[in-house]
Protein backbone atom coordinates (compact mmCIF):
# COMPACT_ATOMS: atom_id res chain seq x y z
CA UNK A 1 0.00 0.00 0.00
CA UNK A 2 1.43 3.39 -1.01
CA UNK A 3 2.02 5.95 1.71
CA UNK A 4 -0.01 9.13 1.39
CA UNK A 5 2.17 12.18 0.61
CA UNK A 6 0.63 13.91 3.63
CA UNK A 7 1.46 11.04 5.98
CA UNK A 8 4.64 11.69 8.00
CA UNK A 9 7.20 8.88 8.12
CA UNK A 10 7.45 6.98 11.39
CA UNK A 11 10.16 8.22 13.72
CA UNK A 12 13.18 5.93 13.89
CA UNK A 13 14.41 5.70 17.48
CA UNK A 14 18.18 6.01 17.66
CA UNK A 15 20.56 4.95 20.41
CA UNK A 16 24.06 6.46 20.54
CA UNK A 17 26.74 4.57 22.48
CA UNK A 18 29.46 7.04 23.51
CA UNK A 19 32.90 5.84 24.61
CA UNK A 20 35.49 8.31 25.94
CA UNK A 21 38.97 6.92 25.30
CA UNK A 22 42.56 7.80 26.11
CA UNK A 23 45.18 5.28 25.00
CA UNK A 24 42.86 2.28 25.24
CA UNK A 25 44.23 0.23 22.32
CA UNK A 26 44.21 -2.92 24.48
CA UNK A 27 40.43 -2.87 25.02
CA UNK A 28 38.59 -0.42 22.74
CA UNK A 29 38.04 -2.83 19.82
CA UNK A 30 36.77 -5.60 22.11
CA UNK A 31 34.33 -3.28 23.89
CA UNK A 32 32.99 -1.96 20.56
CA UNK A 33 32.58 -5.48 19.20
CA UNK A 34 30.48 -6.47 22.21
CA UNK A 35 28.06 -3.53 21.99
CA UNK A 36 24.67 -4.96 20.91
CA UNK A 37 23.70 -3.82 17.41
CA UNK A 38 20.05 -4.67 18.08
CA UNK A 39 18.52 -3.17 21.23
CA UNK A 40 14.81 -3.53 22.08
CA UNK A 41 12.96 -0.26 21.59
CA UNK A 42 15.47 1.19 19.10
CA UNK A 43 15.71 1.03 15.33
CA UNK A 44 19.37 2.01 15.09
CA UNK A 45 22.48 1.80 17.28
CA UNK A 46 25.30 4.25 16.54
CA UNK A 47 28.84 4.01 17.92
CA UNK A 48 30.94 7.04 18.86
CA UNK A 49 34.42 7.08 20.37
CA UNK A 50 35.55 10.41 21.85
CA UNK A 51 39.33 10.40 21.56
CA UNK A 52 40.79 12.53 24.35
CA UNK A 53 44.28 12.91 22.91
CA UNK A 54 45.35 9.28 22.45
CA UNK A 55 48.89 8.68 21.23
CA UNK A 56 48.54 4.94 20.56
CA UNK A 57 46.36 3.03 18.06
CA UNK A 58 43.05 3.74 19.81
CA UNK A 59 41.63 5.87 16.98
CA UNK A 60 42.61 3.44 14.19
CA UNK A 61 41.22 0.44 16.07
CA UNK A 62 37.97 2.28 16.88
CA UNK A 63 37.39 3.14 13.23
CA UNK A 64 38.24 -0.40 12.16
CA UNK A 65 35.63 -1.66 14.63
CA UNK A 66 32.93 0.47 12.97
CA UNK A 67 32.79 3.50 15.28
CA UNK A 68 32.78 7.17 14.34
CA UNK A 69 35.56 9.09 16.09
CA UNK A 70 35.50 12.58 17.58
CA UNK A 71 39.02 13.76 18.48
CA UNK A 72 40.03 16.53 20.85
CA UNK A 73 43.57 16.57 19.50
CA UNK A 74 44.98 16.78 23.02
CA UNK A 75 44.09 15.52 26.46
CA UNK A 76 41.34 17.63 28.07
CA UNK A 77 39.94 15.19 30.64
CA UNK A 78 37.14 12.66 30.80
CA UNK A 79 34.65 15.37 31.83
CA UNK A 80 35.48 17.29 28.66
CA UNK A 81 35.12 14.08 26.63
CA UNK A 82 31.59 13.57 27.93
CA UNK A 83 30.71 17.19 27.13
CA UNK A 84 31.82 16.62 23.54
CA UNK A 85 29.80 13.41 23.38
CA UNK A 86 26.67 15.12 24.69
CA UNK A 87 27.06 17.92 22.14
CA UNK A 88 27.42 15.38 19.33
CA UNK A 89 24.40 13.40 20.57
CA UNK A 90 22.25 16.56 20.51
CA UNK A 91 23.65 17.48 17.10
CA UNK A 92 22.63 14.06 15.73
CA UNK A 93 19.18 14.27 17.34
CA UNK A 94 19.41 10.85 18.99
CA UNK A 95 16.71 9.66 21.37
CA UNK A 96 18.96 8.10 24.01
CA UNK A 97 22.72 8.14 24.64
CA UNK A 98 24.67 5.58 26.65
CA UNK A 99 28.06 6.44 28.08
CA UNK A 100 30.41 3.51 28.69
CA UNK A 101 34.14 3.47 29.40
CA UNK A 102 36.54 2.02 26.85
CA UNK A 103 38.67 0.16 29.40
CA UNK A 104 36.53 -2.98 29.68
CA UNK A 105 35.35 -2.48 33.26
CA UNK A 106 31.71 -2.61 32.14
CA UNK A 107 29.88 -5.28 30.15
CA UNK A 108 28.44 -3.78 26.94
CA UNK A 109 26.05 -6.73 26.81
CA UNK A 110 24.26 -5.12 29.80
CA UNK A 111 23.21 -2.05 27.79
CA UNK A 112 19.61 -3.30 27.31
CA UNK A 113 19.33 -3.88 31.07
CA UNK A 114 20.72 -0.41 31.79
CA UNK A 115 18.18 1.10 29.40
CA UNK A 116 15.16 -0.68 30.89
CA UNK A 117 14.09 2.17 33.26
CA UNK A 118 14.24 4.58 30.28
CA UNK A 119 12.37 2.40 27.82
CA UNK A 120 9.71 1.69 30.46
CA UNK A 121 9.26 5.42 31.06
CA UNK A 122 10.39 5.32 34.70
CA UNK A 123 13.48 7.55 34.40
CA UNK A 124 15.22 10.28 32.42
CA UNK A 125 18.70 9.29 33.58
CA UNK A 126 19.97 5.85 34.60
CA UNK A 127 23.32 5.01 36.14
CA UNK A 128 24.79 1.58 36.74
CA UNK A 129 25.30 0.88 40.42
CA UNK A 130 28.09 -1.27 41.80
CA UNK A 131 26.83 -1.23 45.40
CA UNK A 132 23.02 -1.25 45.28
CA UNK A 133 22.84 -5.06 45.06
CA UNK A 134 25.12 -6.76 47.65
CA UNK A 135 25.48 -9.78 45.36
CA UNK A 136 27.07 -7.61 42.64
CA UNK A 137 29.57 -5.63 44.73
CA UNK A 138 32.94 -5.99 42.94
CA UNK A 139 36.30 -6.70 44.54
CA UNK A 140 38.12 -3.39 44.90
CA UNK A 141 40.61 -1.73 47.30
CA UNK A 142 38.96 -0.77 50.59
CA UNK A 143 40.12 2.85 50.24
CA UNK A 144 38.30 3.24 46.91
CA UNK A 145 35.24 1.52 48.38
CA UNK A 146 35.25 3.90 51.35
CA UNK A 147 35.77 6.91 49.06
CA UNK A 148 32.82 5.89 46.88
CA UNK A 149 30.63 5.48 49.95
CA UNK A 150 31.57 8.91 51.30
CA UNK A 151 31.05 10.62 47.93
CA UNK A 152 27.65 8.94 47.53
CA UNK A 153 26.54 10.17 50.95
CA UNK A 154 27.66 13.70 50.15
CA UNK A 155 25.96 13.85 46.74
CA UNK A 156 22.80 12.19 48.10
CA UNK A 157 22.57 14.91 50.74
CA UNK A 158 22.95 17.65 48.15
CA UNK A 159 20.33 16.29 45.72
CA UNK A 160 17.86 15.08 48.36
CA UNK A 161 17.73 11.51 47.04
CA UNK A 162 19.60 8.45 48.27
CA UNK A 163 22.11 6.87 45.88
CA UNK A 164 24.52 4.00 46.51
CA UNK A 165 26.93 4.80 43.68
CA UNK A 166 27.48 8.25 42.12
CA UNK A 167 30.88 7.59 40.54
CA UNK A 168 30.12 4.84 38.01
CA UNK A 169 30.78 5.74 34.37
CA UNK A 170 28.17 3.45 32.77
CA UNK A 171 25.08 5.62 32.22
CA UNK A 172 22.09 6.28 29.97
CA UNK A 173 20.58 9.67 29.17
CA UNK A 174 17.19 10.36 27.61
CA UNK A 175 17.02 13.17 25.07
CA UNK A 176 15.47 15.42 27.72
CA UNK A 177 18.40 14.74 30.05
CA UNK A 178 20.89 15.46 27.24
CA UNK A 179 19.19 18.78 26.49
CA UNK A 180 19.37 19.82 30.15
CA UNK A 181 22.90 18.58 30.84
CA UNK A 182 25.24 21.56 31.24
CA UNK A 183 28.60 20.43 32.64
CA UNK A 184 31.68 22.54 33.32
CA UNK A 185 34.13 20.17 35.01
CA UNK A 186 36.79 18.80 32.65
CA UNK A 187 38.40 16.41 35.15
CA UNK A 188 35.29 14.26 35.70
CA UNK A 189 31.54 14.39 35.16
CA UNK A 190 30.09 11.65 37.37
CA UNK A 191 29.03 13.61 40.46
CA UNK A 192 28.31 16.85 38.59
CA UNK A 193 25.76 15.06 36.39
CA UNK A 194 23.69 14.12 39.46
CA UNK A 195 23.84 17.65 40.82
CA UNK A 196 22.86 19.36 37.56
CA UNK A 197 20.05 16.97 36.61
CA UNK A 198 18.60 17.10 40.12
CA UNK A 199 18.26 20.87 39.76
CA UNK A 200 16.32 20.33 36.53
CA UNK A 201 13.85 18.04 38.30
CA UNK A 202 14.64 15.01 36.13
CA UNK A 203 14.03 11.45 37.30
CA UNK A 204 17.27 9.65 38.22
CA UNK A 205 17.43 5.90 38.80
CA UNK A 206 20.17 3.41 39.71
CA UNK A 207 20.35 0.06 37.95
CA UNK A 208 22.43 -2.62 39.73
CA UNK A 209 24.88 -4.20 37.27
CA UNK A 210 28.05 -6.28 37.37
CA UNK A 211 31.23 -4.20 37.10
CA UNK A 212 34.87 -5.14 37.13
CA UNK A 213 36.37 -3.68 40.34
CA UNK A 214 39.90 -3.23 38.96
CA UNK A 215 40.98 -2.46 35.41
CA UNK A 216 42.52 -5.34 33.51
CA UNK A 217 44.91 -3.05 31.61
CA UNK A 218 46.56 0.15 32.81
CA UNK A 219 45.41 2.59 35.50
CA UNK A 220 42.35 4.79 35.84
CA UNK A 221 43.00 8.31 34.58
CA UNK A 222 40.48 9.71 37.06
CA UNK A 223 40.89 7.71 40.28
CA UNK A 224 44.57 6.72 40.07
CA UNK A 225 45.32 9.29 42.80
CA UNK A 226 42.48 9.21 45.35
CA UNK A 227 43.50 12.38 47.17
CA UNK A 228 43.61 14.37 43.92
CA UNK A 229 40.30 12.81 42.90
CA UNK A 230 38.68 13.74 46.22
CA UNK A 231 40.05 17.29 46.08
CA UNK A 232 38.80 17.91 42.55
CA UNK A 233 35.39 16.34 43.03
CA UNK A 234 34.80 18.26 46.27
CA UNK A 235 35.79 21.38 44.34
CA UNK A 236 33.17 20.56 41.70
CA UNK A 237 30.49 20.19 44.38
CA UNK A 238 31.54 23.44 46.05
CA UNK A 239 31.25 25.20 42.67
CA UNK A 240 27.80 23.67 42.19
CA UNK A 241 26.57 25.05 45.52
CA UNK A 242 28.12 28.44 44.74
CA UNK A 243 26.54 28.60 41.27
CA UNK A 244 23.10 27.06 41.90
CA UNK A 245 22.43 27.70 45.62
CA UNK A 246 24.60 30.67 46.64
CA UNK A 247 22.16 31.62 49.38
CA UNK A 248 23.02 28.42 51.27
CA UNK A 249 26.73 29.22 51.09
CA UNK A 250 26.71 32.96 51.74
CA UNK A 251 23.83 33.11 54.25
CA UNK A 252 25.34 30.38 56.40
CA UNK A 253 28.73 32.08 56.26
CA UNK A 254 27.13 35.40 57.24
CA UNK A 255 25.35 33.69 60.15
CA UNK A 256 28.64 32.11 61.22
CA UNK A 257 30.09 35.59 61.83
CA UNK A 258 26.86 37.21 63.04
CA UNK A 259 26.35 34.90 66.02
CA UNK A 260 29.72 35.59 67.71
CA UNK A 261 29.23 39.29 66.90
CA UNK A 262 25.96 39.30 68.82
CA UNK A 263 27.51 37.35 71.69
CA UNK A 264 30.50 39.69 71.99
CA UNK A 265 28.22 42.73 71.70
CA UNK A 266 26.01 41.43 74.51
CA UNK A 267 29.07 40.82 76.68
CA UNK A 268 30.43 44.30 75.87
CA UNK A 269 27.27 46.20 76.77
CA UNK A 270 26.43 43.89 79.68
CA UNK A 271 29.82 44.70 81.22
CA UNK A 272 29.07 48.44 80.77
CA UNK A 273 25.77 48.10 82.61
CA UNK A 274 27.36 46.15 85.46
CA UNK A 275 30.44 48.26 86.20
CA UNK A 276 29.58 51.55 84.50
CA UNK A 277 32.48 51.49 82.00
CA UNK A 278 33.63 49.63 78.91
CA UNK A 279 37.21 49.12 80.07
CA UNK A 280 38.99 46.70 80.14
CA UNK A 281 36.86 44.94 77.52
CA UNK A 282 36.88 47.53 74.75
CA UNK A 283 38.37 44.80 72.56
CA UNK A 284 35.01 42.97 72.68
CA UNK A 285 33.24 46.00 71.23
CA UNK A 286 35.74 46.38 68.39
CA UNK A 287 35.69 42.67 67.59
CA UNK A 288 31.87 42.59 67.69
CA UNK A 289 31.68 45.52 65.27
CA UNK A 290 34.25 43.92 62.96
CA UNK A 291 32.41 40.59 62.85
CA UNK A 292 29.08 42.36 62.30
CA UNK A 293 30.51 44.31 59.38
CA UNK A 294 32.02 41.14 57.92
CA UNK A 295 28.68 39.36 58.26
CA UNK A 296 26.84 42.21 56.55
CA UNK A 297 29.38 42.25 53.69
CA UNK A 298 29.06 38.48 53.12
CA UNK A 299 25.26 38.74 53.19
CA UNK A 300 25.38 41.52 50.58
CA UNK A 301 27.69 39.43 48.39
CA UNK A 302 25.21 36.58 48.73
CA UNK A 303 22.43 38.76 47.34
CA UNK A 304 24.57 39.60 44.33
CA UNK A 305 25.39 35.90 43.89
CA UNK A 306 21.67 35.08 44.02
CA UNK A 307 21.02 37.55 41.19
CA UNK A 308 23.85 36.01 39.13
CA UNK A 309 22.40 32.56 39.82
CA UNK A 310 19.04 33.67 38.45
CA UNK A 311 20.73 34.97 35.31
CA UNK A 312 22.46 31.61 34.96
CA UNK A 313 19.09 29.85 35.19
CA UNK A 314 17.74 32.05 32.41
CA UNK A 315 20.81 31.36 30.24
CA UNK A 316 20.54 27.62 30.78
CA UNK A 317 16.88 27.76 29.82
CA UNK A 318 17.84 29.58 26.63
CA UNK A 319 20.53 26.97 25.95
CA UNK A 320 17.96 24.19 26.47
CA UNK A 321 15.62 25.78 23.94
CA UNK A 322 18.45 26.31 21.44
CA UNK A 323 19.53 22.68 21.79
CA UNK A 324 15.98 21.45 21.39
CA UNK A 325 15.02 23.47 18.35
CA UNK A 326 18.42 24.01 16.70
CA UNK A 327 20.14 20.60 16.93
CA UNK A 328 21.99 21.25 13.67
CA UNK A 329 24.28 23.79 15.37
CA UNK A 330 27.88 22.52 15.35
CA UNK A 331 28.92 20.75 18.60
CA UNK A 332 30.88 22.97 20.98
CA UNK A 333 34.32 22.01 22.18
CA UNK A 334 34.91 22.17 25.96
CA UNK A 335 37.26 24.69 27.49
CA UNK A 336 36.36 27.59 25.21
CA UNK A 337 38.04 26.01 22.17
CA UNK A 338 36.61 26.41 18.64
CA UNK A 339 33.59 24.27 17.72
CA UNK A 340 34.22 20.62 16.95
CA UNK A 341 33.31 19.25 13.55
CA UNK A 342 30.86 16.39 13.42
CA UNK A 343 32.39 13.04 14.29
CA UNK A 344 34.34 11.40 11.51
CA UNK A 345 32.87 8.12 10.33
CA UNK A 346 35.12 5.06 10.09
Amino acid sequence: MDRSPLEAPAHRRTLLVMMPALNEEATVADVLARVPRQVPGFDEVQLLVIDDGSTDRTVALARAAGAAVLSHGRNLGVGAALQSGVAEAIHRGVDVAVNIDSDGQFWPEDIPTLLRPLTEGRADFVTASRFLDPALIPDMPWLKRWGNWGMSRLVSGLVGQSFADVSCGFRAYSREALLHLVLLGQFTYTQESFLVLSKKGLRMVEQPLRVRGVREHGQSRVASNLWRYARRTVGIMFSFIRDYSPGVLFNNAALLFLLPSIGLGAFFFGHRLQVGQFSPHIWAGFLSAFLFGLSAMIFALGQVAEMVSRLRSVQERQLYLARRYLPQVAPQRPGGLPPLPSAEAP
